[in-house]
This record gives C-alpha cells, structure tokens and sequence, in this order.
C-alpha cells in the first residue's frame, strides 16, 4: 500500500536520482524521472483521497429505511414486529404491493389488519408502508416549492391550540423576575379539523410491476407529483371548507395588509417601494419571500430597475442548481396560474402577489395515507385512492401582505 511514508522515500529517491542526472546534463533522463515524480504525485493524491473517502464511509450510520430488494429475507418473528414499526417490514411491503396489483384485501395477512373494524370488499384499505410515505415526504419537501417551506405539525384534529404554543416568544428576566404569561383571547388560538386530500392512481400503471422495489418507486413518483401540487395550492388559495385555509383566503390578515396595484404602478419601483415594502412589518421581514406567477415576474418585474438604473428585480444563474429569482433583495417563489393569478389574466381585486414569512404556515398531518381500489364508472376503470388526512392555517397573519389587482382611477 501507497503509505505517505512510502510515498515521501520514494519521491525523495527519484528526486536524488533527477537532480543526479541534470548536474550530468542528461536532459532527457532528467525529464523521464519528472514524469515518474508527477505521476507519484497523482497516484498518491488518488490513494489519499480514495482512503478519506473510505473512512468516512465508516463513520457514518447506515441509511434508515431504504428500499430493500426482493430476494431479501425478513426473518423477524411476530414478537419483533410489535415492538417495531410494522408498516415498514419487507412482509408488509410485498403484502401491499399484491394488494395495490390485486384490491384483494384478503393479501394483506390479518396481523396487519385492524380485527376490530368491520370492513367490507368495497370500502377495505391498506396503509401505505412507512418505507414509501418517508419517501414522499423527502421528495415533497424536495420538490415542493411551498410545502418545503411551511411548518409541519400533528396535533390532534378539533382542539384548539393556542398559537403562542406553535409560535413561541422569548421574553427577558432577571434573578428575581419571571416572564409574564401571556393573555390569550379566542382569537389567538386555532384549530385544526379533518381534510382529506385524495390522490387517484390508474390500476394499470402498477398492475405490469414486477419487483418490491420498482413498485416503491414508481407509486412514490405518482403519489408525489399530485400530492406537491395539491399541497401548494391549498397553502395558498385553500378555500378552508374540504380543504386547508389558503394564506389568500384567511380574514386573519389584516385588512390594511392588503394593497393594490393597477397597470401604471406595478411596473414602477417608486410605487412598489411606497405601497407594497414600506408596509411589510419589521418583525416579518427577515425570511419573507414574494409569491407570484410566473406571468407576473417575467413580465412586469424581472428587470425592473430604480431611478439609478440599478436592478431590483433579477434572476441569478449559476449560484444554485437553477434559477434564483429576486425582487427587493428579497426571494421570488413562482407558482402556477391557478394558484396566484398572473397580473394580465387577473381581473380587479384578483391576488397577483404575496409576501409572506412560509414558516409561520402550519400543515397538520400525521403523514400517514391508506389506499382504497374503486371503480371510476364514468372512465369504466377501477382506480386506487391514496388518501391523506390533513389540514393547514397561517400561525400568524400580521406578516402577511396581499397585492390585488387595481384599477387605474
């Protein structure tokens, strides 16, 4: 093995030997001795990284809960799945996969089934594996340019929590002085009910799977990409009844929080500086971003510049692995039309724009989702359901500002 001993004698020898050769004026013997130092340099510079490399593998823990391949053995008795997490084991996982291919919910072995529910052939369902709900949360929170950024919490559904608890503040004391309790009133506490967001899958994308882990995979990608965009607009411009209450739709916001901008002023700086930035709050303006459509940000903003000609709308290129826009100084997140309509499209009174603080939104789920197999009459198609129970409200909407659509007086 290359050791840095080993590798410092030898160099020190070939150096011996080319500096010998140059004072006898063998040129061309002196550059071969070179190339065998450069390519000593290069080969111990390899065998050193390569053994970095190999230590930090053994530093770190092994991966939770990857996917596990098919010719895997789960020897674990019934003893070890009580005191583990049950939907996680390969037994399950292969048990559901035959369910989500078959509907038949006699494949799912009755230690994994609640006994005590009566269910019948339409109705009967099976928890996603943990394995593969860990997955979609990843990758939600990969993917999902709102619900990344928003608070997740899982408090039981109909209680009223106080929102100081969700969002708590830090008051200074002395040696003889304790904080005060905070005094709450109706309104300062919220309560999170049941939702359930359904995510439909055609049978006939998984029923030619074949293999534990393409099944995963492939029902994590289908899973994720409704789910993301479902997420993001319900955050946003949820109407509250069947679904989580928007940030747009909150009467929580206060009412001077919410501004409007016609067709002359939103391309001017002075406008936004004045209407829109000076009205931000201070507590709120460390980690707010703006929210807006694409439409809006490409036509009306980005490149946008001050009476100095300096830039205060821009994309950055090359800082992430894609584009990064900003307004203000401040973070761009666009979103699709459906969620915040594009200021050319909207009509008076529309919401064209939010500042918001994502992190004082809250999302409660257990993050747990069931499937169901049923029949879509009108496509003549069975169809699996994957339904997630879930809710969201703002924490705080004191940092919340709403750009509507105005009209030029």
């Amino acid at each position: 093995m290359l050791t840095k001993e080993v590798y410092i004698k030898k160099r020190n020898n070939l150096l011996a030997e080319a500096e010998e050769m140059l004072n006898n004026d063998d040129v061309e013997g002196y550059e071969a001795k070179e190339n065998e130092i450069k390519e000593l340099d290069e080969k111990f510079e390899k065998v050193a990284k390569a053994q970095a490399n190999m230590n930090a593998l053994k530093d770190k823990e092994p991966k939770k809960n990857n996917f596990i391949v098919d010719d895997e053995i789960n020897n674990k008795g019934d003893e070890d799945l009580k005191n583990e997490d049950k939907f996680a084991s390969v037994e399950y996982r292969k048990a559901f996969m035959d369910f989500a291919k078959t509907g038949k919910i006699d494949e799912i072995p009755e230690k994994f089934q609640n006994v005590d529910e009566v269910t019948t052939t339409t109705d009967a369902g099976a928890v996603i594996p943990t394995t593969i709900m860990e997955e979609v949360i990843d990758k939600m929170e990969e993917y999902g340019q709102i619900f990344s950024r928003v608070r997740k919490t899982n408090i039981k559904g109909g209680v009223q929590v106080p929102v100081n608890s969700l969002k708590p503040t830090a008051t200074w004391i002395d040696e003889t002085t304790t904080s005060d309790r905070q005094k709450l009133d109706m309104s300062d506490k919220i309560t999170f009910t049941y939702f359930g967001l359904e995510c439909q899958i055609s049978v006939s994308l998984l029923a030619d799977v074949t293999t534990l882990s393409i099944f995963e995979n492939t029902l994590t990608e289908l899973i994720v990409e409704a789910m993301v965009k479902a997420m993001d607009k319900a955050i946003i411009s949820g109407s509250g009844s069947g679904a989580p209450l928007g940030i747009t739709k909150d009467t929580r916001v206060p009412a001077e929080n919410k501004l409007e901008l016609n067709e002359n002023e939103i391309v001017e700086w002075s406008t936004w500086k004045k209407k829109i930035f000076a009205k931000i709050p201070l507590a709120y303006r460390a980690g707010g971003s703006f929210i807006m459509a694409a439409g809006t940000f490409e036509g009306y903003v980005d490149g946008m510049t001050d009476t100095n000609g300096q830039p205060i709308g821009r994309v950055n290129y090359g800082i992430a692995n894609g584009p990064q826009e900003r307004f203000g100084g401040r973070g761009v997140i666009l979103v699709e039309d459906d969620v915040v309509a594009p200021f050319d499209s909207a009509t008076a009174g529309d919401v064209i724009a939010v500042f918001c603080k994502l992190s004082d939104y809250a999302i409660n789920s257990n993050m747990q989702m069931t499937m169901y197999r049923c029949t879509d009459h009108d496509n003549n198609e069975k169809v699996d359901k994957a339904l997630l129970v879930a809710d969201g409200k703002i924490l705080d909407p004191n940092g919340v500002i709403i750009v509507q659509k105005g009209t030029v007086a």
